[in-house]
């Protein structure tokens, strides 16, 4: 074989090797701090700016962040992720702020909610429901990833229309009924997390360090998340992951490519079978 035909057959392999590997990745990241009926929260926003900037640095396709968002403006968000998700194999919802569970399911609290009773949950937030929904179209991974588990204030004052109504502390357990769906939670069903002391709370600062690891499984990854949180809050926070993935490595972010070693292999596997 000339040498024009050996590149030739070379950088086609290459390519192929490469176009196997490209998947679109794409992220929604919220952060509510700044809250009109209870006290502005430190930290969401800049955990949102810090999450939203590891997403970029780990070469996400597309990523809106968002900041303050009242509850219309989180539906539409959730909405048009949605769309988008439709053309994506993976699809990431980042959420920092308050959250509450209400008989059993889970809602985001947007900044401009009230909650003077339990019957305005249904009106004045968002339910995890809607993020489950907006990820779903992906095709290869769905992650939801919330840092929501705060002690929530509105859960304190909120007035209660039916005696027998169960408000929850922290955020209930949720199982996606979705394949390749995993839900991550500051601090595992029905406890709280903390906001942090620093600029950033606990659990985004492990998750930055943790998640962009190239070719680390999500859940090993999520597993040093965990034990960073622990370590970082005494043992008082703990994280926790729910949803199941399949026997392979599902990384984040892909190992380092290794496709000229790849296409070298392929060629000399075709060289060597001609030549029998």
């Amino acid at each position: 074989m000339g040498a024009l035909r050996w590149l030739s057959l070379f950088v086609s392999i290459w390519l192929v090797c490469g176009s196997a590997n490209a998947e679109r990745r794409i992220a929604l990241v919220m952060g509510n701090s700044a809250y009109k009926s209870v006290p502005k929260l430190s930290n969401p926003a800049n955990d949102a700016a810090l999450v939203g900037g590891m997403l970029k640095k780990a070469g996400f396709d597309w990523i809106d962040i968002r900041t303050d968002l009242n509850a219309a403006e989180m539906r539409k968000a959730l909405r048009d992720f949605g769309g988008r998700a439709r053309d994506a194999e993976v699809a990431v919802i980042y959420y920092a702020g308050h959250g509450i569970e209400l008989d059993g399911t889970n809602y985001l609290i947007p900044t401009d909610a009230a909650l003077e009773t339990d019957s305005d949950v249904l009106d004045e937030t968002v339910a995890l429901d809607r993020a489950l929904f907006a990820v779903e179209p992906a095709k290869q991974l769905r992650l939801i990833v919330l840092d929501a588990c705060r002690d929530n204030p509105f859960a304190k004052s909120m007035k209660r229309t039916v005696a027998a109504r169960a408000i929850g502390r922290g955020l209930a357990k949720v199982e996606p009924t979705s394949p390749n769906t995993m839900i991550a939670f500051a601090a595992k069903a029905g406890s709280t997390a903390s906001d942090g002391d620093s600029k950033n709370s606990p659990f985004a600062a492990a998750l930055v360090e943790r998640l962009p690891t190239p070719g680390l499984d999500l859940r090993k990854a999520f597993g040093f998340v965990r034990d960073d949180v622990l370590k970082n809050t005494s043992y008082k926070q703990e994280p926790y992951v729910y949803g199941s993935l399949g026997g392979d490595d599902v990384p984040l972010v892909a190992a380092k490519p290794t496709a000229t070693g790849r296409a070298m292999y392929v060629v000399a596997r075709i060289l060597g079978s001609r030549e029998r």
